[in-house]
């Protein structure tokens, strides 16, 4: 029996509110990770955002009569201890954070105006309302982390010896040629999991502009005498792959894939901002320019997918049969 739209808005609520308990998770231990007084300042005010932003979503579920799903928010809170768990474990603690939140922050404001289409559908003007209130605040809080990107990077090299620059920056290269793995990886499979046209174009499209960004990148490897990490390339590999299979089993998965893929866009751009940002601290003009140019086409790609949300949720609403019944 096809699902209604109420039944729908229900479950996306549920999702966001998920999301939100991940964000607390990763909020409450960032400002001790930051080592960057404004970084720490940044994270602590948006805990209290993040406080409110999750007794809102609860709110329009109990509006709805139902209650957040226990098995999605305990999921949602493990995976919160992962990334901290990651973050801790790298040299450059400050950057991988930053770049990480940055990240988070356009899947949650991704989530957001996914939850407004469906909740305008249904009619539910409170939920828009909501949706969009939260949607600001996710991006004031990922333009204050991208203001941050110099303090990230110097927090993160602020013990490095300056002829140790140089080990860095392979370091930096090493890690947006992994990311990118693991984009070609997902976008391999996306244009079979995306049947919206649009979007599998989009798709497509970026696959081979991802290859030639990797091929840069390990062009720049090369010619400082380096080569690719072969462990951080199957391990990203691996993480696409199963990205890709998650994906499929999503009922909405147009929706979904959309959404993830527009914030992974955003891990690419702070990870190039990074770079950018090390490779002229170790005084290599070249890396700095290419890794400017491409985070310019990581933005292009991200406002692409962006304008494909509301074609995708139409798209995942369509396959799942959903009437407009309350």
């Amino acid at each position: 029996m096809p699902e209604t739209l109420q039944e729908q808005l229900v479950k996306h609520l549920a999702d966001v509110h998920s999301i939100e308990e991940q964000a607390l998770v990763q909020m409450r231990v960032a400002p001790r990770m930051a080592r960057d007084p404004e970084l720490a300042r940044a994270f602590r005010e948006h805990i209290a955002e993040t406080e409110e932003q999750e007794r809102l979503v609860r709110g329009r579920l109990e509006a709805h009569g139902a209650d957040p799903s226990k098995a999605k928010d305990l999921v949602a809170r493990a995976g919160g201890v992962g990334m901290v768990l990651f973050a801790r474990s790298q040299p450059d603690t400050p950057g991988k954070l930053v770049a990480h939140a940055y990240s988070y922050e356009h899947m949650e404001l991704a989530a957001y105006e996914l939850l407004a289409i469906v909740a305008r559908r249904a009619d539910d003007a409170e939920t828009v309302e909501v949706a969009g209130t939260i949607r600001h605040q996710e991006a004031t809080m990922a333009e204050r982390l991208a203001a941050g990107f110099d303090r990230a990077v110097e927090a993160s090299l602020r013990d490095v010896p300056a002829d140790d620059l140089g080990k860095q920056l392979g370091k930096y290269l090493s890690d947006v040629h992994a990311i990118e793995s693991q984009s070609l990886q997902l976008l391999g499979q996306a244009p079979a999991i995306a049947s919206e046209p649009n979007l599998k174009k989009m798709f497509e499209d970026h696959l081979e502009e991802t290859r030639s960004q990797q091929a840069v990148v390990e062009s720049l490897l090369e010619a400082r005498g380096e080569r690719p990490s072969r462990f951080k390339n199957v391990v990203m590999r691996v993480g696409g792959l199963n990205l890709g299979v998650f994906f499929g089993a999503q009922p909405d998965t147009q929706a979904k894939l959309a959404g993830f893929a527009f914030a992974f866009e955003h891990l690419e751009i702070a990870a190039y901002e990074q770079l950018s940002r090390v490779a002229q601290r170790a005084g290599d003009e070249e890396s700095a320019r290419e890794a400017e140019r491409i985070a310019a086409e990581e933005r292009t790609a991200a406002a692409a997918l962006r304008a494909q949300f509301e074609p995708a949720m139409e798209a995942a609403l369509s396959k799942q049969g959903v009437s407009a019944a309350g």
